[in-house]
């Protein structure tokens, strides 16, 4: 009898815990906040029914690798402002790199009642426990710039990244149709990162055919760093006897260690060398010479789309996703913005001219 009453003690609290993780959520759900023509995965569990919020404002839950770097900075300064001005409410955590706090970030962000998570994963695959969490709280999952994997992921916001790395290698191959090549990518957890080396590839791998460059160093940069990069592009100096011709570098802060290494050749400005999200720092070394190129992706569009996204998730509204990504478990429902190329040439008319970065501050290092 008293083995009974423990195994139905064990029973009652285990179908109140349920209840209780049930009850604190807040967010919509239903078949009319299902992304369109997504593909159900039979094997996914049901998702639970969300109650909503009391007050009747949507709170969006926003989970970020970092905020370490100028970029996501602003992602979030302006996902807030664009989510206020729909009405709605935005709770931030940052996980700096780290996957088991973005993981415990996001759990609590689930116990509060966030009608909707909008999440940037460090780690494409273990941001999938993220998904399944949330959506046995009901609550929706957008994936924000990059592609959480292996999940029953609701709908994902980015731009159209393996054109990134086209438009990156387009523009060192321009500058440098012959030659020694070495490539620092990024993180090797970021989905993002292998997209932004396909693109490089799908330019690069007919010039690698032909004999007309040669890739003499291939290497990611764990967790985006700049002082990994550094490491990479020292050791790829090192191995080549500076004898280098190209480097497509994934982003600013990995062109941003590629170029100290450079400099301390006496090299930067004598070899190109790409760049992506047209951060500060990058568009001063644009200017100056020293870097070929950055990829500019008008965030302030993507953090628009993205609130306005999460907001009609929570209403249970057609977010109106136009293509499908596929994250190795589905096809996401997908909304891909386009990428701009920025070289000295049309700087003005795009970074600046869009107030992405002030003309003043892009030049100020630049003798008139």
């Amino acid at each position: 009898m008293q083995k009974w009453f423990k195994k139905s003690g064990v029973a009652v609290m285990a179908m109140l815990f349920a209840a209780s993780l049930t009850a604190c959520s807040t967010g919509q759900t239903g078949s009319s906040g299902a992304a369109p023509a997504a593909k159900t995965d039979s094997s996914s569990p049901a998702k639970a029914p969300a109650a909503p919020a009391k007050d009747g404002k949507i709170v969006i839950g926003l989970s970020m690798d970092t905020l370490q770097e100028e970029r996501w900075q602003k992602d979030r300064d302006l996902f807030i402002e664009a989510a206020k001005k729909l009405g709605a409410e935005v709770n931030v955590q940052a996980a700096n790199s780290d996957d088991a706090k973005q993981i415990s970030q996001a759990e609590n962000l689930i116990s509060q009642g966030v009608n909707v998570l909008v999440v940037i994963p460090h780690n494409a695959d273990a941001s999938a426990a993220i998904v399944e969490k949330a959506h046995a709280a009901g609550i929706k999952v957008l994936s924000y710039d990059r592609l959480i994997t292996n999940s029953d992921l609701d709908i994902y916001l980015s731009f159209d990244n393996e054109k990134v790395g086209e438009l990156q290698a387009k523009a060192i191959t321009a500058k440098a149709p012959k030659g020694k090549y070495v490539l620092i990518e990024g993180s090797e957890t970021d989905n993002n990162a292998h997209l932004f080396q396909q693109g490089q590839m799908n330019i690069l791998n007919p010039l690698v055919k032909s004999g007309d460059i040669q890739i003499v160093y291939n290497q990611w940069s764990k967790d985006w760093s700049p002082a990994a990069a550094l490491s990479n592009m020292e050791n790829a100096l090192t191995a080549n006897n500076n004898k280098i011709d190209a480097v497509v570098a994934a982003n600013d802060g990995t062109a941003g260690g590629v170029i100290q290494a450079l400099t301390a050749q006496g090299l930067a400005g004598k070899i190109p060398v790409s760049g992506q999200d047209a951060e500060l720092a990058a568009t001063q070394r644009i200017v100056e010479g020293t870097q070929t190129m950055t990829v500019y992706k008008p965030i302030k569009s993507l953090a628009t789309k993205a609130a306005e996204v999460a907001v009609k998730m929570a209403k249970g509204e057609d977010p109106g996703a136009d293509k499908k990504i596929n994250n190795k478990k589905k096809d996401v429902p997908s909304i891909l913005l386009e990428p701009i190329a920025v070289t000295k040439d049309n700087i003005d008319s795009t970074v600046i001219a869009d107030g992405f970065q002030k003309k003043e501050d892009v030049y100020k290092n630049v003798k008139k």
